[in-house]
C-alpha cells in the first residue's frame, strides 16, 4: 500500500507542476490537478493539506531536482551558470514556478527549507573557495552567488518577444552567460 501512496503523491506533484507552471497558485485548479493525476481532490488534501502546501511541495521538489541535476562547482562558476542556463532552457517550468513563487508567495511566513539549505551550502562552498584563493574576494560569497544565479536566468526572465530584440541564438546566449560570469571573476571563459 505504501508504494501506491508514493505513486499517487508523485503523480499529484507531476500534475501540479504542470498546472502551477501554467497558471500560478491562484489560477491553479485542484480539480484539474486531480484529473491529470488520475486521482481526486480528496487525495490532494490528504497528502498535502492545502493547495498552497501542494505548491510548496512542487517548488521544493524542483529545487531539490535542480540542485541534484546541476550541482555547483565553485572552481567553475562560469560552467555552473551555463549549465543552469541550459537547465532553465530545457525545463521552462523551473523559471515559471520561481516567478509564480516570487509573485504569489512573497509574503509567506514559512520558508522552504530546501531553498535555504541549497543557498547556504553554495555560499559556504564559495566562501571556502575565496579563502583558498580559488575565487576572488571582490564580492561577498552571497553577492557572487546572487550574480551567478541572476546571470544564468537572464534569458528566461524576459518576455518571449525580447528574442526579436536580442537577436541571439541559444549558443550565443549561453556564451554570454558564461563570459559574463567569467568577467565577474576576472578570468577567461571556458
Amino acid at each position: 500500500m505504501r508504494g501506491n501512496a508514493q505513486a499517487t503523491r508523485e503523480r499529484l506533484i507531476k500534475a501540479a507542476t504542470r498546472e502551477f507552471a501554467a497558471h500560478g497558485i491562484a489560477g491553479g485548479r485542484v480539480d484539474r490537478i486531480a484529473r491529470a493525476a488520475c486521482s481526486n481532490k480528496a487525495q490532494i488534501y490528504h497528502y498535502f493539506g492545502s493547495k498552497d502546501a501542494l505548491f510548496d511541495a512542487v517548488f521544493d521538489a524542483q529545487v531539490v531536482r535542480t540542485t541534484r541535476m546541476i550541482p555547483m562547482d565553485p572552481a567553475d562558476l562560469p560552467g555552473y551558470a551555463g549549465r543552469l542556463h541550459d537547465g532553465y532552457e530545457q525545463h521552462p517550468e523551473i523559471s515559471r514556478l520561481a516567478t509564480w513563487y516570487r509573485l504569489e508567495r512573497a509574503e509567506r511566513h514559512e520558508p522552504i527549507e530546501s531553498i535555504i539549505t541549497s543557498s547556504l551550502d553554495k555560499v559556504a562552498a564559495i566562501e571556502a573557495a575565496q579563502r583558498s584563493g580559488l575565487l576572488p574576494g571582490r564580492f561577498t560569497a552571497t553577492e557572487l552567488l546572487t550574480l551567478v544565479l541572476t546571470l544564468a536566468a537572464t534569458w528566461t526572465a524576459h518576455p518571449p518577444e525580447f528574442q526579436y530584440v536580442a537577436d541571439r541564438g541559444d549558443i550565443e546566449r549561453r556564451r554570454l552567460v558564461t563570459d559574463s560570469v567569467a568577467a565577474l571573476l576576472g578570468t577567461a571563459s571556458r
